[in-house]
């Protein structure tokens, strides 16, 4: 995939370019399906596959305090883009000069002339230019104008449980509730979160016996406090683990962290990146009236994350 982190780095027109625009944050299965019919479309007309995302969200850029933490930050984004055998990955860096380009000269200017649409795929509720004054009906407008196809995506459903709609916020709210397992289902793989191994409070090994690896997060999104089944990539091999988010309450210091313990590893990791996914919440994070009873629950803890990874 060819990723192109600045309109201005495009000179000519691409062949037949079929484009799909968004955030895209999560890379949800709603989003992989707008993917999907784009590279569908590209195929059907010897065309070029694109995608059109922003860096940074132009919540951030518009609103103060206004963005909700993200689900994947900008590298893994790329990532799983790149994944779904699109040919081109154009990055807008988003401003409000960029936001105050209007609807007409959005589509005419930049999409037809500057990038050769010769198609685009959206959702019913896609908007478009300064104030988000276009819409799909006026998108479908342009269209018999400039000799584009828009091409109109349905919602993606998870109907087991009753989830309903696939969406950025439902990955959100299933994430900050612990819904991990839950969340997978709208994801299509599991929720993560990565970052370098930092030093911790010095208490995993010497003091409970079982030695943690400490990520320090950025502003993505974290899971509810509690203990997770997970597993952990790390230099290039996975590995079973238990995690830990929360404030340490038999400790009694209220200090955030994000704790891992990996299954049968004794290696210096620190520095290293580590990615974490979330495959199942165990249970709410507990104060212990003294370390015995929180080590004999991590115990417990390691042996039930062993059996739901078995699975």
């Amino acid at each position: 995939m060819q990723l192109i982190d600045h309109i201005d780095k495009i000179k000519n027109p691409f062949d037949n370019a079929v484009i799909t625009i968004g955030n895209f944050d999560g890379v949800h299965l709603g989003h992989q399906a707008l993917f999907h019919g784009v590279i569908e479309k590209a195929d059907e007309i010897g065309g070029t596959s694109i995608v059109m995302t922003f860096e940074p969200h132009p919540i951030r850029v518009l609103k103060q305090n206004g963005l909700p933490p993200l689900i994947t930050l900008y590298e893994q984004k790329i990532e799983l883009i790149s994944n779904t055998g699109l040919d081109v990955l154009i990055c807008v860096p988003f401003s409000r000069e960029f936001a105050s380009i209007s609807a007409n000269a959005f589509v005419e200017d930049l999409l037809v002339r500057r990038i050769g649409m010769k198609a685009i795929v959206v959702g019913e509720d896609y908007t478009f230019g300064r104030n988000r004054e276009g819409d799909v009906n006026l998108l479908k407008t342009y269209a018999r104008r400039l000799g584009f196809e828009v091409i109109l995506t349905d919602w993606i459903q998870i109907s087991n449980n009753g989830l309903g709609r696939v969406s950025s916020t439902a990955v959100r709210d299933l994430v900050t509730t612990g819904k991990v397992a839950e969340a997978r289902k709208f994801l299509g793989r599991y929720y993560q979160i990565r970052g370098k191994v930092a030093p911790g409070r010095n208490r995993g090994g010497n003091l409970l016996g079982f030695p943690t690896a400490n990520i320090n997060l950025l502003d993505e999104l974290c899971p509810k406090t509690g203990v997770y089944a997970v597993t952990i990539e790390c230099m290039n091999k996975k590995y079973l683990g238990v995690a830990n988010i929360g404030y340490s309450p038999t400790f009694g210091d209220k200090k955030f962290s994000v704790e891992v313990h990996i299954l049968d590893f004794k290696k210096n990791i620190y520095g290293q990146e580590i990615r974490v996914n979330f495959i199942e919440r165990i249970r709410d994070e507990v104060k212990f009236s003294n370390i015995s009873e929180l080590s004999e629950q991590i115990r417990k803890d390691i042996e039930k994350t062993r059996g739901i990874l078995s699975l």
